[in-house]
């Protein structure tokens, strides 16, 4: 095993170990968990490894230079682990996933032989089957601004550096009516200009959807009730009395960035970049020839 040195590697030149392998996973929201293929729990850096999962691990295939890690986890469904319900809600996608080599007589002894995230999860027949990829994955995503009259930024965000929790750009309430998930209906919240939240967040609060997030398709009036309507259903079923908060959309355009957000100097678009139908007009059909701007 490549890089294993020290008291570990001394252990394994023995020739009798007492050895297993440890993952620690690390969700988006912040919950932390450990397993093991020992047959009882360790605990090290903080982290109690479960031994009562069910999980194994496929070969892991490393190599030197930029190439690609993977490997593969499985195991069990369990509700005390990881439960189907929260696979389907989405809330492993792109957890971080740390894997050791250790002594189980003395934890102290370990190697640390996989570091990455979650990729493509699958569920069925009552086991998972998560594969696990490596840091340099990351190395294969493109990178760098793109070049378009539209803002490039995500509201909130670093770029964009627009506070979202200022009075007058969220609300929190709880769910009056829901219909197949997606489309929402609440009595008398006003305050708010018609579509004021439509390509803005929907964030579950309570409930089995707290923690979630989906985009608002739509918002608008019927009649006094304010109807909010996603894109696509929340991946946790969420019913009357749950709590929810909903963030103001941006459309991505100067002219909202600047009269809705105040926020002209973030704005990360290039609003004076020609179209494609510019590159095909003939000169002398432009009409204007003086070579000034094309936008006067």
């Amino acid at each position: 095993m490549g890089g294993v040195k020290g008291d570990l590697l001394a252990h394994l030149q023995t020739g009798i170990t007492t050895v297993c392998r440890c993952w620690a996973l690390t969700r988006r929201d912040g919950v932390v968990m450990g397993f093991t293929d020992h047959d009882g729990p360790l605990a090290f850096e903080g982290i109690r490894f479960r031994a009562d999962t069910g999980m194994s691990t496929t070969t892991l295939q490393q190599a030197t230079g930029l190439s690609v890690d993977n490997t593969e986890t499985m195991g069990a469904l369990s509700d005390a682990a990881i439960c189907e319900a929260d696979i389907e809600a989405g809330r492993y996608d792109g957890a971080e996933v740390q894997s050791w080599f250790v002594n189980w007589a003395d934890v102290s002894v370990r190697h640390l032989i996989f570091a990455g995230s979650i990729g493509e999860l699958r569920r069925g027949n009552g086991a998972f089957h998560a594969e696990l990829r490596g840091l340099s994955e990351a190395l294969g995503r493109p990178v760098g601004r793109v070049y378009q009259k539209p803002c490039t930024a995500v509201l909130g965000d670093r770029s964009c550096g627009f506070d979202t929790g200022r009075e007058g750009y969220f609300v929190e309430r709880a769910v009056e009516a829901v219909e197949e998930g997606r489309v929402f209906r609440f009595e008398a919240m006003t305050g708010f200009d018609e579509a004021w939240f439509a390509f803005g967040t929907f964030e579950g609060l309570s409930g089995a959807s707290e923690g979630l997030k989906g985009v608002v398709k739509r918002d608008y009036f019927e009649g006094a009730t304010r109807v909010i309507e996603l894109w696509h259903p929340m991946r946790a079923p969420i019913v009357a009395g749950d709590q929810v908060r909903l963030v103001a959309g941006c459309d991505k355009r100067m002219g909202s960035c600047r009269a809705k957000f105040d926020n002209l100097l973030n704005f990360q678009g290039f609003p004076d970049v020609p179209g494609d139908s510019w590159l095909a007009v003939q000169p002398h059909s432009a009409g204007q020839t003086g070579g000034g701007s094309r936008r006067a």
